[in-house]
């Protein structure tokens, strides 16, 4: 078992497309929520994973739930799935486009915590990919020494190890309110300059910075 960080941060990453669409409804939601409503956003998700999380792996933890009913988040940036975007060569992505585009929101855990509990909120973690058959889930504080925090912290992921415990993630049923996320992490001044343009009429503005160590 390893320690987290005294206030964890958790990130979101998603196509700089979705931004207004987030904004506008106040709040990110899950894949699932999304297909029951017929989509509409830029996907960058792997095709099998994605249908893997919204039909089969049951988040054990909250009984009757499935991994694609839940808003997903790294506790770290520079995601592994990042990389696969920036490497846009795997056999199962539909999306080719790039790392440049891709936005990171980031949000305290803790903070988000305690909003799901005043709200009945259901949240999770796991201790690898989500999307994985040999996942496990849980939903108490206590057990956040299950994750391995010095994989999810190593920017050498060739290791299997490693590359598993790197990708484990922080889950919110069905959606997480936008107030909630306090920076946006982007890769150059030009995606600066769109996302604070997106959010020159929003009520809640995050802090919006260039975070080039974010990205590959």
């Amino acid at each position: 078992m390893t320690t987290p960080s005294a206030q964890p941060k958790i990130y979101h990453i998603t196509h700089v497309n979705n931004l207004a669409s987030i904004v506008a409804a106040g709040c990110i939601e899950a894949d699932g929520r999304r297909v029951k409503q017929g989509g509409g956003q830029t996907s960058i998700g792997m095709t099998e994973i994605k249908r893997r999380r919204l039909f089969e792996i049951d988040v054990q933890c909250h009984p009757g739930t499935k991994v694609g009913d839940y808003v997903p988040f790294y506790f770290c940036p520079r995601s592994i799935m990042l990389f696969i975007i920036h490497k846009n060569n795997h056999i199962d992505m539909l999306y080719h486009g790039g790392q440049r585009p891709i936005i990171h929101m980031q949000i305290d855990m803790e903070s988000t915590i305690c909003w799901a509990d005043q709200h009945g909120v259901r949240w999770a973690f796991s201790d690898r990919n989500a999307g994985s058959y040999y996942t496990d889930f849980y939903n108490n504080r206590n057990q956040l020494g299950e994750i391995d925090w010095d994989a999810v912290n190593e920017t050498d992921f060739r290791v299997p190890l490693v590359k598993e415990g790197k990708q484990a993630e922080f889950l919110i049923h069905d959606t997480s309110p936008w107030h909630l996320v306090e920076k946006i992490g982007v890769l150059n001044e030009e995606r600066l300059n769109e996302v604070n343009s997106i959010l020159q009429n929003a009520q809640h503005k995050p802090v919006v910075t260039i975070e080039r160590p974010w990205y590959y």
